[in-house]
């Protein structure tokens, strides 16, 4: 075994330390990219609480920005990076399409594309997306500022160096999923999991679990765990009317979410038919604390582990597919489009329908709502 790969095994097994945090599917290729400093202060930083979304999102910035950096200058990312290569990781991912095509050597070179493409690091053509790199730099300054250290994120020819891309590029902003899973959608899914199967069962709970309860995000739905889900006395089908049937009620706690704090103990409802059908996953898998959404594998045996939350995104493309549906037009935010697409149809107030999303932000809530007034609406229907 040589230096350099005996250096990458004892990586990976550090790396095992973090194994409920980082994708496990990609350890061993962040075992080639990250440096034993790298891999020490994720460990630190898993330490020190930040939250496991956080330090995923770090963990997989970290690697893609030293695999840049050895492909563009032969070196390993220094720390702390001096400004001129903050300025030559902007103009490696955010370039004009229209000057590329007059000049080759404008934007990313070939020979480090190339090798972002074989290290599976870069898919898509064309320069990245404005929000990508704003968000690995922020990373790479996070991960700096936690070394002691200081870099140029601060300097003006960054910033102006970022507007001036940015506005070059001309990339439209693209939602997380093309089309949002609406409740005919849904429908179609869940269609897909009528077998027997314990794979049906999951996927069944998994869909209807994720839609009524706002719409919620892959990674909360990955750490979704048997203790965080209490029993509720049974509510009315109809509020108003004392004599409809009544229905299983489950409270969900989420703890801290993408948008709250450490000290925030969330929580969401969940009435009727997804109580039905997530009990009976849990009583099928025979489940009682853990993890509630597991791995299968093709022979039916049940996990320890729970899906990663890409695990959740494939879950529901592979159903996409198995409904006839293009799966390249869906992802798993699908699911919390799709809930606030929803409401906004069936006239749900938007404050109502953002006590159970969670959402922060009224004015990315109310950009669904939007959407569906302007189809429901009047105004464009004057010639029809």
């Amino acid at each position: 075994m040589t230096i350099g790969e005996d250096a990458i095994l004892r990586r990976a097994e550090e790396l095992d330390a973090l194994d409920a945090i980082l994708p496990f599917d990609r350890r061993d290729q962040l075992a080639a990219l990250l440096t034993d400093d790298d891999v020490a202060t994720l460990k630190h930083l898993a330490q020190e609480g930040i939250g496991e979304n956080t330090l995923r999102a770090l963990a997989s910035d970290l690697g893609y920005l030293e695999a840049w950096c050895r492909l563009a200058t032969g070196d390993p990312l220094p720390w702390p990076a001096p400004e001129a290569l903050l300025l030559k990781f902007v103009a490696h991912h955010l370039w004009d399409p229209v000057k590329r095509a007059e000049d080759a050597a404008h934007g990313m070179p070939a020979d480090v594309e190339a090798g972002l493409r074989a290290e599976r690091l870069l898919r898509s053509p064309g320069p990245h997306a404005p929000g990508t790199v704003q968000r690995r730099l922020t990373s790479w300054s996070i991960l700096t500022r936690w070394r002691g250290l200081s870099g140029g994120f601060g300097a003006p020819s960054l910033k102006s160096a970022l507007r001036l891309a940015v506005r070059a590029s001309n990339r439209p902003r693209q939602r997380k999923s093309k089309k949002a899973v609406t409740v005919d959608i849904l429908v179609q899914l869940l269609q897909t999991c009528a077998g027997d199967r314990l794979v049906d069962a999951r996927d069944r709970a998994l869909l209807l679990v994720a839609f009524a309860s706002g719409g919620r995000r892959r990674s909360e739905v990955a750490a979704l765990s048997v203790e965080d889900l209490a029993d509720e006395k049974p509510v009315r089908a109809d509020p108003s009317d004392k004599d409809s049937p009544p229905l299983p009620c489950l409270s969900i706690r989420l703890g801290r979410t993408k948008t709250t704090t450490a000290d925030e103990n969330e929580h969401v409802l969940l009435i009727g038919r997804p109580v039905t059908v997530l009990k009976r996953w849990l009583s099928d898998a025979q489940i009682k604390d853990g993890p509630v959404f597991r791995r299968i594998d093709q022979w039916g045996n049940i996990d320890r582990r729970a899906l990663t939350p890409q695990s959740v995104n494939l879950v529901l493309k592979a159903r996409c597919e198995q409904a006839g549906l293009d799966p390249a037009l869906f992802s798993a935010h699908g699911l919390r489009s799709g809930y606030l697409t929803e409401a906004a149809n069936r006239g749900i107030p938007l404050p109502e329908a953002m006590q159970q999303s969670l959402h922060k932000s009224v004015t990315q809530a109310a950009s669904y709502y939007n959407n569906a007034e302007r189809k429901n609406g009047r105004a464009a229907r004057l010639i029809v």
